[in-house]
């Protein structure tokens, strides 16, 4: 019998949830992680009275009832509503795109007449759009492309429209209703306190070694647990012995400003491409703040490399082929569940991350 039924590496959502299940069974779990602290990008630090996401804007938003009435249990939600507005040269537009975005950009006031522009401007395309600004201007038309979605696309992702393929932007929600809720889930918000409630809540009767990277002392951890699950990038648990993965990662400048409110809005959008940054985010308005100081996160898309942060994988073609092949390895594992986001090469909304757990927490421990 080895130490630990569990072995967890890393110690974000997707291993929290599952450490918290099998603690429900009576197994016994040990928590590696690489960085000083646990929480993976969920983690909130304290700055002036303000929860700052210091990994950017968690917004939880689900319509899986049971998910929502799991992490209900975990902390109190408040009533927080997505609603994000677009900064185009220092013209203002609400996002997601609707009626008060229409209204501002053509002066018009009837979904009639902003869908007759659309449709008109969508004509510019035709056949099968070949890269992600004709799939773009086929969807929204060119005005909307031009200011709302170029710029700030090409920035995420650190090439131009035109040479990225078409099914990055499958569809763009478009609304012709004066609703600025970004999501269309049933519900929404942000734990009471900030998400480290709920981190602290799922690890709670852990063992926790923080600071410590499993891949370097491999032999050791695997000898201390039955099983393994593993939420690390793939591609570096098997020595990217067939290539390494391509993500896009972040850079986080943060600044406290003196002034009780910065910019009236949790997350501005900077659609151009001359600024820097994709957006700013103003920690105190996910939890209605009245701090008299106020913190702001600039976010700056950069290209991955080893040793830094992996947000977003990306999953084009020669990608994902990569991933197959990983996968085709990891399949034959007895001994290690790979999970979340960067075990799966997936991008995870945080309800789905939470749902893939519970699942193969459901499978495993049955």
């Amino acid at each position: 019998m080895k130490q630990y039924d569990y072995v967890l590496v890393g110690s974000g959502l997707y291993n929290g949830v599952f450490a918290y299940l099998a603690k429900q069974k009576g197994k016994k779990c040990l928590v590696v992680e690489k960085k000083d602290h646990i929480g993976g990008n969920i983690y909130c630090e304290e700055v002036e009275g303000i929860h700052v996401h210091r990994y950017g804007a968690h917004i939880f938003h689900t319509s899986n009832k049971e998910v929502w009435q799991f992490v209900n249990e975990l902390a109190e939600f408040n009533r927080y509503t997505n609603s994000p507005v677009a900064n185009f040269k220092g013209e203002m537009y609400n996002m997601p795109f609707n009626m008060n975005t229409f209204s501002k950009m053509w002066n018009i006031s009837t979904p009639a007449e902003a869908k007759a522009i659309i449709e008109e401007q969508k004509k510019s395309i035709s056949g099968e759009p070949a890269n992600l600004e004709e799939q773009a201007i086929s969807l929204v038309g060119t005005d909307i492309y031009e200011k709302l979605v170029k710029g700030y696309t090409e920035k995420q992702w650190g090439r131009d429209c035109k040479d990225l393929p078409a099914f990055i932007i499958k569809r763009l929600p478009v609304r012709f209703t004066y609703d600025n809720n970004y999501f269309n889930d049933l519900f929404q918000g942000i734990p009471i306190g900030g998400y480290n409630v709920i981190i602290d809540k799922l690890f709670e009767g852990c063992d926790i070694e923080t600071g410590k990277d499993y891949l370097e002392h491999k032999e050791y951890y695997d000898g201390l647990g039955e099983k393994i699950i593993y939420t690390g990038t793939i591609d570096a648990y098997y020595g990217y012995q067939f290539g390494k993965l391509e993500y896009r990662s972040l850079r986080f400048e943060n600044e406290i400003v003196d002034t009780d409110n910065y910019q009236g809005v949790a997350v501005v959008n900077y659609t151009d491409r001359e600024t820097p940054y994709t957006r700013v985010i103003e920690h105190k308005h996910f939890e209605f703040g009245t701090q008299p100081k106020s913190v702001i996160t600039r976010e700056y898309p950069v290209t991955w490399s080893e040793g830094m942060e992996p947000y977003y994988p990306v999953n084009d073609e020669r990608n994902q082929e990569l991933f197959l092949k990983y996968t085709t390895l990891s399949e034959k594992e007895d001994h290690v569940i790979f999970g979340g986001r960067l075990g799966e090469y997936k991008y995870y909304d945080m309800d789905k991350v939470i749902e893939s757990a519970m699942k193969a927490a459901e499978a495993e421990l049955k």
